[in-house]
């Protein structure tokens, strides 16, 4: 039988790992705009007896006998997710954004057919068409990107490039894009040429669940998320689509790309979808919305400059260049950890430094309004960001901000 006992016991070596990590969220500020908390109930549910169970297979439709919980399970976060986004079909089961993209490139392409996506470099995917990504290892990638003058997109010109190249997938959504995105729009170039539509609104799936951001559900061929990030779920993907596509997107899942789901994730996904459904969770998006509208705005107050010139949305890219010429974001990052504020670097639009440098900062609201934080303190912390940028590493500063940092995580415990 599995040991009873505790995992400090069972596991000495990784039980003080677990503990260093409780105690690494509770006192910093989380501004990476991909991360959040998850309630108690979401993670309970991931530790559960459904880890057990191969379930290979869709409800009434197993490989494996035993599967009556894991059928009821499932079917109730399909329908929760019907609800939520009110589409035709869902597939609950990708291990994450990334697998789920997978499998619509699977159902809706050949080898070597071509796909129309958003650069990286310009905030887009790297499972939109990376060259090393299998996304661009299978497929001809033609990429597309911001307006150099706006910063967003210019959809004449994308529509000129799906007219030049004729790909049989155009995909929306990004991972750094601060605006709203007109998904009608993609739908409409796409259809123009015989192509599909896949929208990735892996970033903004929680705003669109709410009717803050415009839905690409009634337009789109395929929509993909995560059922993190502003979903506020555990690490996982999902797949929404038109009756039309339901059966072959299925099989491109399961046994196409995977084999049997996570179960005990699948059960945690479909709590996360319960409390997504609750009317409090509009007034958390909403809140999400206006505290980034703050951060961003007293940013600009100090002489930051932000790509696009505001946002829209959850999340903001720090152009360091203009305040900042010496600094890239790899340096800003790290004296941004060492003063307990995480953030990412992130290549911003036509970006003279490499990757692994980068020229900004990518910043977002969820995991801090989570914990209950409000515009005021955004105004705080924006301050803190520029105290710490503008002493460029000085460790006094450092310091003295780490200091601010731990009397507000401790007002606002996880």
């Amino acid at each position: 039988m599995p040991a009873k006992d505790p995992i400090s016991t069972v596991d000495p070596e990784i039980w003080p790992f677990m503990q260093a990590e409780v105690r690494r969220q509770q006192n910093t500020l989380e501004l990476i705009a991909s991360e959040n908390h998850v309630s108690a109930a979401v993670l309970e549910a991931l530790g559960t007896v459904f880890t057990n169970k191969y379930a290979e297979g869709y409800p009434g439709k197993r490989y494996y006998a035993g599967c009556a919980n894991m059928d009821a399970v499932e079917e109730l976060a399909r329908q929760r997710v019907k609800k939520l986004f009110g589409c035709d079909h869902v597939n609950v089961q990708p291990h994450s954004g990334a697998s789920a993209n997978i499998a619509v490139y699977l159902a809706a392409l050949q080898p070597g057919e071509t796909i129309l996506s958003l650069d990286l470099a310009h905030g887009g995917h790297l499972s939109h068409g990376l060259k090393v990504n299998v996304s661009g290892l299978l497929y001809n990638i033609v990429p597309y990107g911001v307006d150099p003058r706006t910063e967003q997109f210019n959809y004449d010109h994308i529509r000129e490039l799906a007219r030049e190249h004729k790909p049989k997938l155009v995909i929306s959504g990004a991972s750094a894009y601060p605006r709203t995105i007109d998904f009608d729009r993609f739908s409409e170039i796409a259809h123009e040429v015989g192509a599909t539509h896949m929208a990735d609104i892996a970033h903004i799936a929680g705003l669109v669940a709410v009717g803050l951001h415009p839905s690409p559900i009634s337009s789109s061929d395929f929509v993909t998320t995560t059922t993190h990030k502003t979903l506020r779920g555990p690490r996982g993907g999902l797949i929404m689509c038109k009756e039309a596509w339901a059966k072959k997107i299925d099989s491109r899942v399961f046994p196409g790309s995977q084999g049997g789901p996570l179960m005990h994730c699948i059960a945690s996904k479909a709590v996360a979808f319960a409390e997504a459904l609750k009317p409090e969770f509009k007034t958390y998006q909403q809140q999400i919305l206006a505290n980034a509208q703050a951060l961003a705005e007293a940013l600009q107050s100090k002489g930051n400059r932000l790509v696009s010139g505001g946002t829209d949305n959850h999340l903001m890219l720090v152009d360091l260049r203009p305040a900042y010429p010496q600094v890239s974001g790899r340096m800003a990052e790290g004296w941004l950890e060492a003063s307990n504020i995480i953030v990412n670097k992130n290549m911003i639009p036509f970006d003279e430094r490499k990757p692994v440098e980068t020229s900004g900062l990518r910043i977002g609201t969820p995991a801090l309004t989570t914990r209950g934080l409000k515009e005021a303190h955004m105004r705080t912390i924006a301050d803190l960001i520029d105290r710490v940028l503008r002493a460029e590493g000085d460790p006094k500063v450092i310091e003295s901000v780490r200091g601010s940092v731990a009397e507000l995580c401790e007002q606002f415990p996880l």
